[in-house]
This record gives C-alpha cells, sequence and structure tokens, in this order.
C-alpha cells in the first residue's frame, strides 16, 4: 500500500548549488507496507531532475543512492548532512499516519511484469525500434524510460499508450527508435509504487538473433513440408495414370 506527495525540491544549498535555476524539481514520497501491523513498513523518498529520477531516499538501505552521474554526488552529500537523519525518520511518519484516523487512502499495488522486444516500424528514422511493455499492474500511475550507456533518451521515444484491461489492471507499452552501436547498452527503466526501487531491464542482442533463427527453421520446415506434399502427389498422380482400371 501507499501514498504520494509531490513538493518543489529545494533541500539544502547543496541542492541549489549542484543544478540551475532553470531546472525542474519534483520530490515523490511513498509509504509502502503489506503487513497488517506494518512492521514490514517501507519509506521511499524519490527526487525527480526535469522528470528524470536522480536520487532516491531507501529506509530499508537507510541513505540515499544516486541514479546518474549528477545523482551520485547529491546521494553522497545528502548522506553526509543532517538531512539523511531526518529522512531516517520517514518511516516512523509513515507508520504513524496510517495508525492515525487521518490516514491516507489506501490502495493496492500490483507489480507490473515487464517484456523488451524487438519490433518492425515502417517509415522509421532509424533501423531498429525496441519496445518495453509493462502488464497487468496497479495503481495505473507508472513510469517507463529509456537510458542508452546508462543516459536518458527522451527525443528517440516514439510513442506511449497506456489503457486498461478489462480487469481493471494496466499495461503501457513504450517504443525506443534508435540506431544500434557495437556495444552499447540499452536499458528500459520502470518505476512504479509496487517496487522499493527503479527496476533495469536490459536488451539483449541476442534475443533479436534467436527470433530471427526461429523464423528461419519455421521457414524451411514449411518449404520442406510444400517440397514433401508435391512430391507425393506427382507420384501419386504417375502411379494412376499407368494404371488400368478393370470394371
Amino acid at each position: 500500500y501507499m501514498f504520494f506527495r509531490r513538493v518543489t525540491c529545494l533541500i539544502c544549498d547543496f541542492c541549489s548549488a549542484s543544478f540551475s535555476a532553470d531546472d525542474y524539481y519534483i520530490r515523490q514520497s511513498r509509504c509502502i507496507y503489506s503487513s497488517p501491523d506494518f512492521s514490514d513498513m517501507v519509506y521511499i523518498d524519490s527526487f525527480y531532475l526535469n522528470q528524470f529520477l536522480f536520487t532516491q531516499f531507501n529506509s530499508t538501505l537507510r541513505k540515499f543512492v544516486g541514479f546518474s552521474e549528477i545523482g551520485m554526488r547529491v546521494a553522497e552529500g545528502w548522506n553526509n548532512s543532517p538531512f539523511l537523519l531526518s529522512e531516517r525518520t520517514g518511516v516512523n511518519v509513515c507508520t504513524f499516519l496510517f495508525k492515525s484516523k487521518d490516514s491516507p487512502d489506501l490502495v493496492k499495488v500490483v507489480k507490473p511484469k515487464v517484456k523488451l522486444s524487438s519490433v518492425t516500424q515502417a517509415g522509421g528514422r532509424h533501423p531498429a525500434v525496441l519496445m518495453c511493455s509493462a502488464y497487468e499492474f496497479y495503481p495505473p500511475r507508472i513510469k517507463v524510460s529509456w537510458l542508452r550507456d546508462g543516459k536518458p533518451v527522451t527525443s528517440e521515444v516514439t510513442s506511449t499508450m497506456e489503457m486498461a484491461d478489462g480487469d481493471w489492471y494496466y499495461q503501457i507499452h513504450s517504443e525506443l527508435e534508435y540506431t544500434p552501436k557495437s556495444g552499447e547498452k540499452v536499458s528500459c527503466m520502470v518505476e512504479h509504487a509496487s517496487f522499493n526501487k527503479p527496476m533495469f531491464y536490459d536488451w539483449d542482442p541476442s534475443l533479436l538473433e534467436y527470433e530471427r533463427n526461429k523464423v528461419a527453421i519455421g521457414a524451411s520446415g514449411l518449404v520442406l513440408g510444400i517440397i514433401i506434399t508435391a512430391t507425393g502427389l506427382i507420384y501419386f498422380k504417375k502411379k494412376s495414370i499407368g494404371r488400368i482400371l478393370v470394371p
């Protein structure tokens, strides 16, 4: 279960010293638990820079973790500041809120099933298109983003769709149109209330080769089946012509 709060991130002098005044900050805090007595309560405090997660506090780890170069610098600074002690009390605040009469509405969370695949797109500017699909998750709030060698990608993301399944769960599909480079690492990052931290799913180019092999094997089997069938028909026809029917 979880709840959200979003505020402008103006935490400390270290924050303002690291970023420019034109940057956009979002802070999202979550309380997650499944036990009736709140004994497994986890407090997650996420900080976004221009819509990309850069630093996160996790009460299980009891420290900040960075998810980019600038995020790691921020995490190191906050881990050596009084702000860390304040964040460590967050799990107690979560427990208090949910035990009180004024606790926020409870929302059941279901983890998404995530799949990376290669798709074909006609008329694209790039030769390759990857799709990151997340299925059967709840609540519908989810963020799917792409990274190339650990750096966020926005310009090549061609489409994102979100739809409700018939059973009230949700699914989302995000496509990345790109030109493959040797040794490059392409990842899909999924953020959802059911996760204690962002989940990364790396694209394995060998999967594409495997799919091609399956198609080639299937096509070969089909051609072989046609040849065998045609040969049998020709043989049967020749035998029928040479046969004399006796009344």
